[in-house]
This record gives C-alpha cells, structure tokens and sequence, in this order.
C-alpha cells in the first residue's frame, strides 16, 4: 500500500461559463439536451468551435426530431444566458457568424451501439477506452479541496455577475486554490488566485472586491489565515476574454471537468456526448461508486478505473485502489463491484440506473459549468448503496 506524504501543496483550477471552452461546452451540451427531449435513443458526438464573434457545430447526431431542432438558435441562446449580450467585447449572441457541420452518425458505429431488438444482442459501449472515478473524504461532497473551492469561488462571482452587484464584471474568469495537506488532510490554503475579466477599470478596485468575495467563500473553510496570498488579475488587465481573447473548443477543459488534477483520467472528455458513449456514462458510474465507498466509510480516497471495448457490453476490466486508505483490501472492493449485484457497469445498465437517457431534475447542460462531480442535482452523486457496501464487506 502507498504512504501518504506528510506534508504537500497541491493546487487545481475552475474556469468560469464564460470561458471560450465552456462556451463550447454548454453548446454541445445544449444541443445534446434538445436530442434527448426529441428522442431518447439520440446518438450525438456534438462538437463546438468559438472563436471572434464565430461558432461552428460539427460532429455526428442520429435523432428522430432532428427536422425540429435549430442548433443555431440554440448556440444563440446558450451565449446570451452566459452573458455575451454586449456589442463591444468581440463577442456577441446577437451578432456571431453561425456554421453548421452536423451529420448523421456512422453506420459501423451505430451497429455496434445500438441493441438489436431482433437478435436481442446487448448493448455495447460506444468507444475503447478507460474511465476513472474518484472520491475523497475532503470535503462535504466528497471531492478534492482544492478543485470544490475553486469551482466555489467561480460560482458566487457568477452570481454576483448577473445579479449586477458588481456591474464592471464580464463572462470570462478563472480561479486557483492551492491548499496545504498534512497527514493526508487539507491544513491551510496557501494561495488564491483569481483572473476575472472586466471593464476598464482601475486594477486596486478589481484586487479589492475580488479578494472580499474570496474570503467571504473561503472563510467558512477555516483554512484562509493572514499568511494566505492573493494574486487577482495578474497581467494587471484583463478586458479582452472570452472566444475574443482566445479561441474555445468542447472538451479540453477535462481536468477541470473531474477532480482538478487529482486521480488518474482516461483522456475521453464528457460534454456533447450522449449517454451510450462510456467516455460520459461510465465516469459518471464510476464516480458513484466511487462515493458509495467512501461514504461507506471503506477508504478515506477511492480511484475506480473501467475499461471498454467498442460494441462489447461487459467491462474489460474494473481496478479499485483506496491510495492506503482502505479498511479492506482493495481486491476485497473489487470483487464487491464485480460480483455482488450492487453496481452493474455496462452501458445499457449504467443508463438505466442513472435514468441518463431521460434526465429528471437535471439537464446535461447543467454539467457543463464548475465540474460534472460534486453537487447533489445528479444522480451519480447519490449515496444510496453506503450501507449495502459495508454490509457486503462486513463492516
């Protein structure tokens, strides 16, 4: 079993809905939403591009009402809720050039996916691969500090944004949180940093009300103190941001998608993708699981890994490691997920239990902001089987 360090500093990033890939992220999201309302048996790999005053849609989509849906008026739509309605920022819901590049889904892929009432031959994953999930005992929602505060922080300065209280805020920004471990445990947060874009105002007053919101969302940690340092705005301006300042696209913002750096990650990212592609549902499965057991009081971290091949149901494999931390051993957990009924991971199951393909509650475009772990809207967030795991370990 590996030690743990008695003493480290890590640190993870959030990035906020105006980030030109979160832009691209809630697009595609969006659009997968409106498949999955038209049809539950969509099959979408939806793409997004955002550049000045510029997005661009492509990939691949199988939806019976697709006649009825307008993904421009979508992508329109997802940037004026972010807040991109000003005409002087290079950037604008009102003003973008619009592509489309969405077509139908490849036959080879579909014939492997789809379940073949006829033969009833199961339902394979929709990719190879390897997915992780990951959960520890840090922080209420069982996540890493380091990426929960961060997300923490881009949430209230959201709130703030588009309440008006502080009127010179733009869509864009991005925070870091990096926190001292002792023993394993969050002691101390070392740094704050926060990068926000803005009106041109001056530099002292964007340090100020940044840092008084930091501390207003961070004091309830107990880990701020005055040593703690603060770096807002570094460059000294950031008035230039979103798809503007630098171009955005679905899918590469995957760590801060997870678990902020911690843990392991397949490299498959989640938005614009439909649930049959395990890149989405299997880590979402496997976080899940992952929570159960530390919930469970079974380990204090948990890192589920899953693997698929294209078109096969059953995993290829499924690995448990507790980092140490386990109160069995992790081939003792393994074997539970493996065999005792409690957890099923192959996709069509995976979709059923989690109720992917008709979501209650929540929508997939609500995943594409401040992490898809960590906040009870999803049902992968559950808690539900905690006591049937101890029971099946004996504890």
């Amino acid at each position: 079993m590996s030690k743990l360090l008695s003493s480290h500093v890590f640190t993870s990033e959030s990035v906020s809905e105006g980030h030109p890939d979160k832009v691209c992220d809630q697009i595609s999201d969006a659009i997968l939403d409106a498949c999955l309302a038209a049809d539950e048996n969509s099959h979408v790999g939806c793409e997004t591009l955002a550049a000045t005053d510029f997005v661009a849609n492509a990939g691949e989509i199988s939806c019976e009402g697709w006649s009825s849906i307008d993904p421009e008026s979508l992508a329109r739509a997802v940037v004026k809720d972010i807040g991109y309605i000003y005409d002087d920022i290079g950037f604008s819901y009102k003003t973008f050039q619009y592509v489309n590049r969405l077509h139908q889904q490849s036959a080879d892929i579909a014939m492997g996916v789809n379940t073949n009432e006829e033969t009833h031959k199961e339902q394979g994953a929709g990719d190879q691969g390897m997915m992780f999930g990951y959960a520890c005992d840090d922080t209420p929602q069982l996540m890493p500090a380091p990426l929960q505060y961060s997300h923490n922080l881009l949430i209230e300065l959201a709130r703030i944004r588009k309440a008006g209280e502080i009127a010179y805020l733009r869509p864009d920004s991005k925070s870091q949180v990096s926190i001292l471990y002792e023993n394993g445990k969050p002691a101390k947060i070392t740094t704050v940093v926060i990068s926000h874009q803005t009106e041109d105002v001056p530099l002292e007053q964007i340090r100020k009300d940044m840092i008084d919101v930091a501390q207003q969302v961070l004091g309830a940690t107990g880990l701020l103190d005055n040593d703690t340092k603060y770096h807002v705005n570094p460059t000294g301006r950031f008035v230039i941001g979103g798809p503007h300042g630098d171009s955005g696209l679905t899918g590469r913002k995957i760590i801060v998608d997870s678990y902020g750096g911690v843990g392991s990650h397949g490299g498959g990212a989640f938005s614009g993708k439909d649930p049959t592609k395990v890149d989405r549902s299997a880590a979402y499965y496997s976080r899940y699981a992952a929570k159960n057991i530390v919930a469970a009081g079974l380990a204090r971290k948990c890192e589920i890994q899953v693997a698929y091949a294209i078109g096969v149901a059953e995993p290829m494999s499924i690995n448990v490691s507790t980092f140490g931390t386990g109160k069995v051993e992790d081939t003792v957990l393994q074997r539970v997920l493996e065999n005792s009924g409690l957890f099923d991971f192959r996709p069509a199951q995976i979709m059923a239990e989690l109720s992917l393909a008709k979501p209650q509650g929540w929508c997939y475009r609500d995943t594409s902001n401040y992490g898809h772990f960590g906040r009870d809207l999803f049902p992968w967030e559950k808690t539900d089987k905690a006591d049937a795991l101890r029971q099946a370990v004996g504890k």
